[in-house]
């Protein structure tokens, strides 16, 4: 395959996907690891399961008001590349800058590489029980593992390259499966009722309440519910736009909501509280499906997450480039990232950045798990790479990845305000209901998530903020060597 940016007829974006598929798309970028992974989290960090239960309504409530609002700024602007061109017209240019920078160096390519990890570990775990092995015995080496998560970021990559059909087919597909799987999940539990006693499991509980526990249960929920604007970068490739983003938001984020509430009250009807809060080396839904199945459900429980991560994967190859795209078509970083290929209309140089990117943080990471690196010293400064002692690495990349999408994705959805101030006359097909009080109660959360992280993961806001800054450099020196031309 190769790019063609210079024959006489522009290359454009091709519009191409429906309804349906935006849907998938919101729903498949979502549903990935998170509603396997974290619900220990979020046990650990509150004593109960009714707190437990609060933090994933009010986590949904978020996610449904947040799309709610952005899905009237996402038809103004209905063009590749989403929150940069809101934050850019909203805010002005270096708020854009700032939106890309974090979200390609950080939020987006580390959502691709614990994806795709979890579906390499996840693979593993299925090879390993079809061969009979115990938990401790492998079957591909450490870094094997890593080169099978290179080798899927790379046909993933590929397939996209090949055309949006392609890679908004496949997320459609991969994104039915995921929701029946979830569905099976959450009705399992009333089909084998009489196993086990739910009253008792429901009502049971672990340490006492604290506030931070419950911001870090907050921060924890997010992960899950996070990607829900996956569809707003890729809105210059869908069809009827007026009709279809809103369509795609609402109905999408619906469905999510709905399932995470459901396989929750699943996971609670069957495991304890006390006994989710302290679950080491295996995932919730692979408990749950053992204590109900036996080996065969872990067996399954691998499969579903593997299933899931994978289209949360492919959700995020398709739209993530989309960022670059318009970032570079609109000189705010290099041209050559707006480049389409001439038959198939796809972003290859900015996929081919962004997948690449990501395999180096894959490799990155491997390095942190399996080597104790030597802290750097200089002076009194230290710095010490290694992952935290109560940390394992997708844990680490996850909150760094949503301590930027926080701050500047809840920007994303203020800019609701600016638009309905500066273009009160634009044509507004969707209007978003009870406003001025939908974006409003959405800010809520995530500043309240954002004042606990700087009192409780210190290092990671902090590391976080100097990642922004640095952004802010970057922008000024652009400015003045464009200046200077």
């Amino acid at each position: 395959m190769t790019p063609n940016s210079n024959s006489k007829s522009p290359v454009t974006l091709l519009r191409a996907l429906g309804p349906f598929i935006a849907t998938a798309i919101v729903v498949g970028t979502v549903i990935g690891s998170g509603i396997f992974k974290n619900p220990q989290r979020i046990a650990a960090a509150v004593p109960s399961f009714s707190l437990v239960s609060m933090v994933w309504i009010v986590g949904g409530l978020l996610t449904l008001l947040g799309a709610l609002a952005l899905a009237e700024v996402a038809v103004l602007f209905p063009q590749a590349g989403g929150n940069y061109v809101y934050l850019r017209e909203g805010f002005g240019r270096l708020f854009g800058f700032l939106w890309g920078w974090v979200e390609f160096w950080i939020i987006r390519a580390a959502s691709i590489a614990a994806l795709a990890t979890i579906f390499a570990e996840s693979l593993h775990d299925i090879v390993r029980a079809l061969r009979g092995y115990s938990h401790d015995r492998l079957v591909f080496t450490f870094w094997e593992e890593r080169y099978l998560t290179l080798a899927v970021l790379i046909t993933l990559a590929l397939v996209n390259m090949r055309g949006v059909r392609w890679g908004g087919g496949l997320q459609f597909f991969i994104t039915l499966v995921k929701v029946g799987s979830l569905l099976a999940i959450l009705s399992l539990p009333l089909f084998l009722w009489s196993e086990f006693d739910a009253p008792r499991v429901m009502h049971s509980e672990s340490a006492g309440f604290a506030w931070t526990g419950l911001g870090t249960a907050f921060l924890a929920v997010l992960w899950p519910y996070h990607g829900w604007m996956n569809v707003a970068p890729i809105s210059g490739e869908i069809t009827n736009p007026q009709r279809n983003i809103p369509i795609a938001f609402l109905a999408g984020t619906t469905i999510i909501v709905l399932l995470y509430l459901g396989v929750n009250l699943a996971y609670h009807l069957v495991i304890p509280h006390d006994t989710l809060a302290n679950l080491q080396g295996v995932t919730v839904v692979s408990y749950f499906a053992q204590s109900l199945l036996g080996p065969i459900g872990a067996l399954l429980a691998s499969t579903i997450v593997m299933i899931s991560v994978f289209g949360a994967l492919n959700g995020n190859i398709l739209v993530g480039p989309r960022l670059l795209y318009a970032m570079g078509e609109d000189g705010m970083a290099p041209r050559v990232l707006s480049t389409l290929h001439a038959t198939y209309r796809t972003p290859v140089v900015a996929i081919t950045i962004l997948v690449g990117w990501s395999c180096l943080m894959v490799l990155l990471g491997g390095l942190m798990m399996h080597y104790t690196l030597p802290v750097i010293s200089w002076g009194d400064f230290e710095l010490d790479v290694n992952l935290p002692a109560n940390k394992d690495l997708f844990g680490l990349l996850t909150d760094f990845a949503m301590f930027g999408a926080v701050i500047f994705e809840t920007l994303a959805v203020a800019t609701i305000f600016v638009f309905r101030r500066s273009l009160p006359d634009a044509p507004r097909p969707y209007r978003c209901p009870f406003y001025p009080w939908v974006p409003l109660l959405y800010l809520l959360v995530p500043v309240y998530v954002l004042v606990n992280m700087f009192s409780e993961q210190r290092t990671e806001a902090a590391v976080g903020l100097a990642f922004i800054a640095a952004g802010v450099v970057v922008y000024v020196v652009m400015n003045r060597r464009r200046q200077i031309r």
